[in-house]
């Protein structure tokens, strides 16, 4: 099926852009729906890490105020999140990976490889995630990091692999890509574990 982008203009421009789109694109049935009109949000491409220490069984977490979940009414709006960052011009995605895992808890991950990527807002943005697990030292981890000019303030937060999915399971985490790393590490723990012995 095709798609036509028939006009554009921005909305809005910030640190991010609102653009107004109007497009025609084949429908279902073989008809032709002309002039609709929808707002995207242009974030881009962004990614994050499962940082996990197999060793001692812990994951590195952040976390951080959100004026999205502040907004929205959320009673607690610091939420505990995996490491994460926009991707800028000119960075491949482990780039990312490492500087953002540096910033945000001080950790170096020494071993990055790809769980999954996906749309995080299909319906309204244009932002793509690319999810990726890393080893790393949790001796390392900072208890507060982030960078003053991007105003963050994080907490670092380790907690054992078995404690978090306890939250999980509990509702205690509740963005999707916590919950969707946390699921992969529930799926994954038992060959990691084994994976590390054979190594030692």
């Amino acid at each position: 099926m095709k798609f036509w982008i028939t006009a554009k203009r921005v909305l809005f421009q910030g640190f991010f852009k609102i653009e107004e789109l109007t497009i025609d694109h084949e429908a279902f049935s073989g008809e032709r729906l002309q002039n609709v009109r929808r707002e995207v949000f242009k974030r881009g491409e962004a990614v994050g890490v499962l940082l996990m220490d197999r060793t001692s069984r812990e994951l590195i977490m952040v976390e951080q105020f959100r004026v999205g979940a502040a907004v929205a009414g959320e009673e607690n709006p610091w939420l505990l999140e995996l490491v994460a960052g926009i991707v800028e011009p000119g960075e491949t995605l482990e780039d990312v990976a490492s500087r953002e895992c540096f910033e945000e808890t001080g950790c170096t991950p020494f071993e990055l490889f790809p769980i999954h990527s996906y749309w995080s807002s299909p319906g309204g943005s244009d932002e793509k995630i690319h999810l990726y697990g890393a080893y790393t030292d949790a001796s390392d981890a900072l208890e507060h990091a982030g960078l003053e000019s991007e105003h963050e303030d994080i907490r670092v937060v380790k907690v054992s692999w078995e404690r978090a999915f306890e939250w999980l399971q509990a509702g205690k985490l509740n963005n999707a890509m916590t919950l969707i790393g946390i699921q992969w590490l529930m799926l994954n723990s038992s060959h990691l574990i084994a994976e590390n012995r054979g190594k030692v």
